[in-house]
């Protein structure tokens, strides 16, 4: 049952899970609720762009560490099981994901256009 709370101009501007002084209940399926829990806030931003933050600096990590092993500063040996898997299974993935962009998204594209006819000008 969501209560909401509205600003002077009617606007929602909090949702509730239970009536409180100056709340008012809407439907689940209400237009107004919808588009308000469908708009990002300043918090839900910041969510996101501290995990995209995170997710780059995993792969400098990684890549850090692929630099340090060819450099033979460390061993893979040298680190942890857990960490060996991890580096395993993203370095599979990362190569997987390599072999479906190339495959689908070649970066000459006139490879697949045929070869000109007798008269230079292709086949149309």
């Amino acid at each position: 049952m969501p209560y909401v709370m509205r600003n002077a101009e009617g606007h929602i501007i909090a949702v509730l899970s239970e009536e409180v002084e100056g709340s008012e209940f809407v439907a689940a399926n209400d237009r107004q609720l919808s588009f308000f829990l469908s708009q990002e806030s300043p918090e839900k931003v910041a969510q996101k762009e501290l995990m995209e933050s995170d997710l780059g600096l995993i792969r400098v990590f990684e890549d850090l560490i692929n630099v340090l092993i060819e450099k033979g500063v460390i061993m893979f040996n040298d680190l942890p099981e857990p960490a060996q898997n991890k580096l395993l299974a993203r370095s599979g993935l990362r190569q997987e994901f390599s072999y479906v962009d190339e495959l689908f998204n070649p970066g000459d594209e006139e490879e697949f256009l045929p070869p000109p006819d007798d008269d230079g000008e292709g086949f149309l």
